[in-house]
């Protein structure tokens, strides 16, 4: 089932590379997610996709390095493989990959495709619906498999939780154990457990020994008592003299700033309510992937405005936005979005 999750900080990195052998077989996501699970070993998540029109694959074979902040050489390599057993043609699957042992050492990790095998596609034999969501301290979900097909065996129903980024990330991956199915038999399942709180919704599917699914993507309501608290407001970037800039040089540091607001009404003002700002960037354009994510933590004491700066060194050339966002320290939103901020890096 599920794992309680421990989120990492953004500081924490991952890297993905496809050499000549995988082409066909790619990591979706350029920044995996990485966190610490209640154990304290290291999860790296993700998605892989097959871009072969015509086969199936199978067998893919995924390897992590796990690294610390010092050193260059790795302190676990570990393989692994996908959620789905079978990728069908132009399908995509998941993947969750955990280190060998705990170690709070571990802060950050590459992604590399080492092969695969060509595979007998898996119909679509079987269905899950959703039939229940509701979310407070944790998340309440009830649905149904139907097997339309032959009897099953090792029958499992996955939840692939993603992220309200742009594009979303898989985030954590739990699953359902279902064994054997009969034919023409529906089986409900259902799971009550803490999820990670950055989950907007989760990708539905299942998978037996000669059958798969469809994915249903199935979103989560908000908490029941969550409020957004904090409004943001007047972002900027500034060159380390405060100078207010619409264009940056490649390599320069910059310091991307902001004003946020917290009210309570006079009743309800606490002594302080700790937060933590996120900064998105993304380089513009028809798919556009994440640049940088940095983060900034902090204390509201009472009502009132703060300020925030998070430094940025772009690596790369061409038009960026840059997105905000204010959690709390259980990582649920507490403010609407930012305003969107378009930034030329030349």
């Amino acid at each position: 089932m599920i794992l309680l999750l421990v989120p990492f900080s953004y500081a924490f990195s991952a890297e993905s590379t496809d050499t000549a052998p995988t082409l066909t077989v790619s990591l979706l996501n350029k920044t995996p997610f990485v966190y610490q699970d209640s154990e304290g070993y290291a999860v790296v998540v993700g998605l892989v996709e097959n871009n072969d029109p015509l086969s199936s694959v199978t067998n893919i074979r995924i390897q992590v390095k796990f690294f610390d902040d010092y050193n260059p050489n790795p302190l676990e390599i570990v393989q692994g493989s996908t959620t789905l057993e079978v990728i069908s043609a132009n399908g995509k699957s998941p993947y969750s990959i955990r280190s060998e042992t705990p170690n709070p050492n571990i802060t950050q990790a590459s992604v590399s495709l080492l092969g695969f095998d060509s595979s007998v596609e898996k119909q679509k034999g079987l269905s899950v619906y959703s039939s229940d969501v509701f979310l407070d301290s944790s998340l309440r979900f009830s649905g149904v498999l139907k097997n339309t097909g032959a009897p099953n065996s090792d029958t499992k129903v996955y939840l692939a939780f993603y992220d309200g980024f742009e594009p979303s990330r898989i985030i954590a991956v739990s699953t359902i154990e279902l064994g054997d199915v009969e034919p023409n038999t529906e089986v409900p399942f259902e799971i009550n457990e803490k999820i990670n709180p950055k989950s907007v919704g989760f990708l539905l599917f299942a998978e037996s020994n000669i059958f798969n699914s469809n994915f249903v993507d199935v979103k989560i309501p908000p908490p029941q008592l969550m409020t957004k608290l904090v409004s943001i407001s007047n972002v900027s970037v500034k060159d380390t003299k405060g100078n207010n800039l619409s264009e940056i040089k490649l390599g320069s540091t910059v310091n991307i700033e902001s004003q946020t607001l917290v009210e309570f009404s006079e009743k309800e003002i606490p002594a302080e309510t700790p937060y933590t700002y996120y900064v998105q960037i993304k380089e513009s354009g028809e798919l556009p992937y994440v640049e940088f994510v940095g983060k900034f933590d902090g204390r509201f004491i009472g009502n009132g405005p703060q300020s925030q700066s998070i430094d940025w060194i772009p690596e790369k050339k061409g038009l960026f936005f840059i997105e905000t966002f204010v959690w709390d320290r259980n990582n649920v939103p507490i403010s609407d979005q930012g305003p969107f901020v378009l930034i030329l890096v030349n």
